[in-house]
């Protein structure tokens, strides 16, 4: 009975031996079909759009607040107190040179410089009478200097009281645009009240700023900046003009003043811009598309395409410093260099090593300068 039991076993085990060995063999049949059908199957491409890598020169920059100031600015006002009899003070309003703003009353200077001119007339005629008496010796050389002196006096109060009513009439400094204004016929004014703002029209403006005095340090007369004001797109060249001998010592600033040619292309003065200041010397980077840059664990990188061994286009990972961004191009510090062909759109579907083929570039899809 064990006998036949053992022969049993035997024989089952014998079965499956057979049956898993057909099966290996099945399985290793259908591993080779599988691996030779991959091997018929072409290499898996990405397909990228592909730029060249350009030099250009850049000079790092910084970032200021300036504020636009008129090159002839002015707040009126009135040396001597007084009623004001005229006020031409339009609100906006573009005025001439030495034309009448304000007016206030003159009337008891006036009626002051009739009896001064009065007196002038009384003293001229008597100095005439001494002078003419004096050739005769019918009178002192003492006489006539006192009678010259007298002469001499009325004629300084009239222009004494001619000067009061100049001062009391209010003019135009220069060609300027006026600002606003609350003042009318009948009011009294103290001596110094605020009448308006004056604010040249000159076709040139200026443009103050501050920054630390280390940049400061390396800037000079004639250096140019951008001014870029809210409302405009593209920035302005200002020339700077002057810059202050102290540096502040509470803020470690220096003051810049800078000169844009035509005021037309920033805001009106007063307004706040912004002010790239240029820093060190200019560099000689490399510019690529932004689309171009990745970044992942490894750090910022970029896909070099280039020909491997059998001469096809594989994607390379190349690790790069990156700088500032400038429109659609960033500029590459390290890592890259002139006329190196990166893959720009569709570089996010890159791995090392992986087949490329370069997808047809737009129009307008060189890299900006």
């Amino acid at each position: 009975m064990k006998a036949l039991q053992w022969i049993g076993s035997l024989a089952l085990i014998g079965g499956l031996v057979a049956g898993g060995t057909s099966l290996a063999a099945w399985k290793k049949g259908e591993i080779e079909k599988s691996a030779a059908a991959a091997a018929s199957q072409p290499e898996p491409m990405e397909v990228v759009t592909m730029e060249t890598a350009q030099e250009i020169e850049h000079r790092r920059s910084t970032t200021a607040i300036g504020t636009v100031l008129a090159l002839q600015s002015v707040t009126l006002r009135n040396e001597l107190a007084g009623t004001v009899v005229r006020a031409e003070l339009t609100p906006g309003k573009i005025v001439e040179k030495d034309t009448v703003l304000v007016a206030l009353d003159v009337s008891v200077e006036e009626a002051e410089l009739k009896a001064q001119q009065a007196q002038a007339t009384m003293t001229e005629a008597m100095l005439g009478r001494i002078e003419r008496l004096t050739s005769s010796s019918a009178t002192s050389k003492k006489d006539l200097d006192q009678a010259l002196a007298e002469r001499d006096v009325a004629l300084a109060q009239m222009e004494r009281t001619k000067a009061m009513i100049a001062r009391k009439v209010i003019r135009a400094p220069f060609k300027a645009r006026m600002g606003l204004s609350d003042l009318h016929p009948g009011q009294y004014l103290e001596e110094g009240t605020v009448l308006t703002t004056l604010q040249g029209v000159d076709a040139a403006v200026h443009v103050d700023f501050t920054v630390t005095q280390t940049v400061a340090a390396g800037l000079k007369e004639g250096d140019t900046v951008e001014v870029v004001s809210v409302n405009k797109d593209e920035p302005v060249t200002a020339t700077i003009v002057a810059i202050d001998a102290k540096i502040d010592p509470r803020t470690r600033n220096a003051g810049v003043r800078a000169k844009i040619a035509d005021s037309s292309k920033v805001p009106p003065p007063g307004a706040s811009v912004q002010v790239r200041v240029p820093v060190g010397a200019p560099r000689k980077l490399v510019a690529i598309p932004v689309s171009a840059l990745r970044r992942g664990p490894e750090g910022d990188h970029a896909f070099v395409i280039g020909p491997d061994k059998e001469g096809k286009p594989r994607a390379q990972l190349r690790l790069v410093q990156s700088g500032a961004v400038q429109g659609e191009v960033v500029l590459i510090e390290k890592g890259l260099a002139a006329g190196d062909q990166v893959a720009a759109s569709g570089s996010f579907k890159l791995r090392e090593g992986v087949l490329v083929a370069a997808a047809p570039k737009a129009p307008d899809g060189a890299v900006p300068r």
